[in-house]
């Protein structure tokens, strides 16, 4: 857990404490964490309690007294020691991999997942032109904006700030989700395509294979609820014969997360309608696995684990694009993962299935928070 996770933590304590009556506060917009201080232990130490004490007309020592168990309380932190006038010092848990920790985040915060405060307090205009364009980017931006503690406008008339170059042609007859994301995927500087390539339910269409692992994500939930286990965060081993790619030139297809058929066109199965002679997408889930380093991050929680990052620029940077882009990446890093979830033939849940579930759990949330962003629906059913 990083400071800023580790603040936005604390914050999360003071609102708990706020919202079961113990405090009467307002919760402050950050708390500080630093190393500890000359008599302090732990990881890292806060004086949110001595913050709030006046605000609150209670010692700065009862109300770290309040927040301790909330803080205990909360993923990745393992214990809560109350020093000096009112100073809490966190001490980590020992997360037994990188991808418990992040999962554990992940789960903590839900969609709120990679939000920040990197334009925390500012206000800004996007002044654009009449065009469609340029409306659904700025829209785009008010949300994207609103994840780092900003608060975008939209409005119209010159000096114009934000004017990305316009699409050939009208994209309505795509429909909402396609427009949404031919207008917002392509950067500002680079003219949109307003094809039907994005209705196509094939691996070449970025869109389908985002959304498609959103909805094998969410199968694999279901799936699970079937069989009688539910998700842990854990550390993940490697999943004998898990594919390590999304498209293996020749790999035989394979059926989907429930054993059920894939969708059209996807992962193996015939094209989608209206698309003759198409090919069919070569399918990963028979491809052995490649060998990877003990304990090392898959590229599945690397991304995972960049989205706040990826989030953050796309807000400073006016860029949709960018969070767009990384959803392809988690979602190309995901379909293989995916199919190595649920037990196969006599296998029986263990651990590691239900940390793999924890995971396509994290996944689901991540991509269907990304989708939101944009405008754009995360499909539960592909």
């Amino acid at each position: 857990m990083t400071p800023v996770e580790l603040s936005r933590t604390v914050l999360r304590a003071v609102r708990r404490a706020v919202d079961q009556g113990e405090l009467r506060v307002s919760v402050p917009e950050r708390a500080v964490v630093t190393p500890p201080g000359p008599g302090g232990c732990g990881d890292y130490a806060t004086n949110i309690a001595l913050q709030l004490a006046r605000p609150a007309g209670q010692p700065p020592l009862r109300v770290a007294e309040i927040l301790r168990p909330h803080l205990v309380a909360c993923a990745g932190v393992g214990d809560v020691v109350v020093t000096g006038p009112g100073f809490l010092n966190i001490s980590l848990s020992a997360a037994s991999s990188p991808t418990t920790a992040l999962v554990s985040l992940i789960r903590a915060l839900g969609p709120g997942y990679g939000h920040g405060d990197a334009l925390a307090g500012q206000v800004i205009a996007f002044r654009v032109p009449y065009d469609v364009r340029a409306e659904v980017v700025a829209d785009a931006l008010v949300r994207i904006v609103a994840t780092q503690g900003g608060r975008g406008e939209v409005e119209h008339g010159e000096p114009v700030t934000l004017r990305p170059v316009p699409a050939p042609e009208d994209p309505a007859p795509l429909g909402p989700d396609a427009a949404q994301w031919a207008l917002l995927y392509p950067a500002a500087h680079d003219r949109p395509r307003i094809t039907a390539d994005h209705l196509v339910q094939r691996e070449s269409n970025p869109l389908f294979r985002v959304r498609y692992a959103h909805a094998r994500a969410r199968a694999a939930v279901r799936g699970a609820g079937r069989l009688g286990f539910s998700s842990e965060p854990g550390d993940l081993p490697d999943a004998p014969g898990a594919p390590t790619a999304l498209d293996v030139p020749g790999a035989p297809a394979a059926p989907g997360a429930l054993g059920a058929p894939a969708a059209p066109g996807a992962l193996g199965a015939p094209a989608a309608p209206g698309v003759p002679g198409a090919p069919t997408i070569p399918d990963a889930l028979g491809a052995p696995a490649a060998p990877a380093a003990p304990g090392a991050p898959t590229p599945l929680v690397t991304a995972l684990a960049d989205y706040p990052r990826i989030l953050a620029a796309a807000a400073t940077h006016r860029a949709p694009d960018r969070l767009a882009r990384h959803l392809v990446t988690v979602a190309d890093a995901a379909l293989p993962f995916l199919a190595t979830v649920l037990p196969r033939g006599d296998e029986k849940p263990s651990a590691a299935h239900r940390a793999r579930l924890a995971l396509a759990e994290a996944t689901g949330t991540v991509l269907a928070g990304g989708l939101s962003l944009l405008g754009i629906d995360a499909p539960e059913h592909l």
